[in-house]
């Protein structure tokens, strides 16, 4: 919470300053920074608002908790991400067009040239306790923000080589300013389009990959008594994972003993995992 509380300051400072450059300073792809940082004003309030409900646990209406709403944060997360790629590729292809047209675009000032590196600087640090913090919290919805923030850098770097074009490189090289914001507007359609599969692939509960699987077939059959995990099948729930297989048994075991094998794979995933993974056993006879 309070990483992405920092973000808004920090987004709110860079989008007021940058607008009011771009817009004084004559740099479309200073404006084009601007209206990606406002995005993050937004995407940084999705993140909170996800935050706090994800926190709530399971109730009669949501018996396996709240989890898939940090899910569906980091999808709108992702398609404010393509809206803003969009936008900022109409921005540098109508400025572009003017070049095509012999139109005279206009010098950036050097105030925009100095925001922008304050800016790379800023969004950069932004990325790495955002990226940490998602890291450590298990968080997909953080995560997803991170790679929002890295975007901005990586944007902001071409920004400030179209701006840093279009100054030193003289009056012929203008159309490098809009040129960045159409770069720029790719690599966030790119970043965007990358979290929105992710997210949907969450969001129809695709299986998690093979290596996790791997790992709960080597947990399961560290117990001795169980033999033969099969049927596995697992999804993610927000930060949360759960698990469904079927494991085989000796025959002659009794209820109790069964029971007991089953909590003991059960507690032995859910130390590996996370204590609030999602764990369903079904025992089989071993014939």
């Amino acid at each position: 919470m309070r990483i992405t509380l920092l973000g808004v300051i920090v987004n709110i400072t860079l989008s007021t300053l940058q607008l009011i450059v771009g817009i004084f300073g004559r740099s479309s792809a200073m404006i084009a920074d601007a209206i990606h940082s406002f995005s993050d004003l937004i995407t940084d309030s999705i993140i909170i608002i996800s935050l706090q409900i994800t926190k709530k646990p399971a109730d009669e209406s949501h018996n396996y908790g709240h989890g898939k709403v940090e899910t569906l944060a980091s999808t709108l997360v992702s398609i404010a991400l393509i809206l803003v790629g969009f936008t900022i590729f109409n921005l540098g292809l109508k400025k572009t067009i003017l070049v095509f047209n012999e139109e005279l675009l206009t010098k950036p000032s050097m105030f925009a040239l100095y925001l922008i590196i304050f800016s790379i600087i800023a969004k950069e640090m932004l990325y790495r306790v955002t990226f940490k913090a998602g890291q450590k919290s298990g968080s997909t919805a953080l995560m997803a923000n991170a790679w929002h923030h890295r975007s901005d850098a990586f944007s902001s770097i071409a920004t400030l080589i179209g701006i840093s074009g279009a100054i030193f490189l003289g009056p012929k090289w203008y159309f490098l300013d809009p040129l960045a914001a159409i770069i720029i507007s790719f690599f966030i359609l790119k970043i965007g389009l990358q979290l929105l599969s992710k997210s949907i692939n969450e969001l129809l509960e695709a299986t998690l990959p093979p290596e996790i699987n791997e790992k709960i077939l080597k947990i399961v059959t560290s117990v001795q008594e169980s033999k033969n995990p099969h049927n596995v099948k697992t999804r993610r729930i927000g930060r949360n994972i759960a698990i469904d297989l079927h494991i085989k048994v000796a025959p002659a075991l009794n209820i109790v003993a069964a029971h007991n094998i089953s909590t003991t794979i059960e507690q032995k995933l859910k130390n590996h995992f996370g204590e609030n993974t999602v764990v369903y056993i079904h025992i089989e006879p071993d014939n």
